[in-house]
């Protein structure tokens, strides 16, 4: 039991993010000070919140490519409010922007579901769609700092036991997948699902129906995310979040969450984009241009995806020794 614990992608991911802060803090000390690690974890947050919904998508196997747009359209749909009616609410704002994120959510699953388009042709159309609609909507300017109210910036910012509002948002998701995939029916089915979706007919579970769900899911927290992003940075733009999509997967599958579906956990989805959010924050440190994280994230897709697929050949025949030692 101890050694499938200290093997497991959750424990090696740990393992690598402990060596990943020593290597820089023994170059760095100050990288490591408690007050700059919780800066990372707040840099970090939006890709957790991300991850997480992607996460629910991959598990039930389909891939939602329009996070980033999702998250961009709705950021300025909620700013622009905010510059016509200043005194909304922040209640409402974010009602608001998760609603609108899943709905975006919705048009997803719904051309998944009933015209079974295949999920990366419909990301990829919707991301399109997404971004082009901001142009239209904001005529391609951008919605700056002094044109948003102090409340709607203040909110993400705010400090509460020590920890930014942000960061308290994304413990507070963490929390509540935990609770959705091992306490719900609906957590199991995401693992039924993509694990065998024939067998998963045959237990009265819907693929569709589960499919549809995850989008929405992995969209009403994208359109949240689209608030504290641009709450955070107080700047709206058409391209805000560009390439973003491709951290957010690249988290997920550096955490173990398995393209295949069925395969995955919480935690593996937490620390892939912890792995990732260290390596951002350290590459300026290290004298290293940031724009070399989208390689480093595709490289890391790349990685793996090869690693999962060795384990699980490793696996196949390990059982298939097993059956030729029981028929024989």
């Amino acid at each position: 039991m101890l050694k499938r614990i200290s093997t497991s992608r959750e424990a090696i991911l740990l393992y690598a993010i402990v060596l990943l802060l020593a290597l820089i803090a023994s170059r760095f000390p100050g990288f490591i000070a408690p007050a700059n690690l919780l800066a990372v974890l707040n840099d970090t947050s939006p890709l957790i919140i991300l991850a997480l919904g992607q996460m629910v998508v991959i598990l039930t196997r389909c891939i939602d490519l329009s996070v980033a747009a999702n998250l961009a359209l709705t950021g300025m749909v909620v700013a622009m409010i905010n510059t016509a009616m200043p005194g909304l609410p922040i209640v409402v704002i974010i009602t608001i922007a998760v609603g609108l994120g899943a709905l975006m959510g919705a048009i997803n699953g719904i051309l998944v579901w009933k015209l079974d388009i295949p999920p990366i042709v419909v990301t990829l159309g919707t991301m399109t769609i997404f971004r082009g609609v901001i142009f239209l909507i904001s005529d391609g300017k951008w919605i700056n700092a002094h044109e948003m109210s102090d409340s709607f910036t203040a909110f993400p910012r705010g400090m509460f036991l020590g920890v930014q509002g942000l960061t308290w948002f994304a413990i507070i998701v963490v929390i509540l997948f935990v609770i959705l995939i091992s306490r719900t029916a609906l957590g199991r089915a995401f693992f039924a699902v993509g694990g065998n979706p024939h067998a998963a007919v045959y237990t009265g579970i819907n693929v569709g129906k589960t499919q549809f769900a995850a989008f929405v899911i992995s969209g009403a927290l994208a359109g949240l995310t689209g608030y504290l992003w641009v709450a955070r940075y107080a700047v709206a733009y058409v391209d805000i979040a560009g390439g973003f999509e491709l951290e957010v997967v690249a988290a997920c599958v550096i955490g173990g969450i398995s393209i295949a579906g069925g395969i995955g956990s919480v935690g593996g989805a937490l620390l892939g984009a912890l792995f990732l959010g260290v390596i951002k924050n350290a590459l300026p440190v290290v004298n290293i241009s940031p724009f070399w994280q989208l390689a480093i994230s595709g490289a890391a897709i790349i990685f793996a995806v090869a690693f999962n697929a060795r384990a699980n050949r490793v696996k196949g025949r390990v059982i298939l020794k097993s059956a030729e030692h029981a028929t024989s």
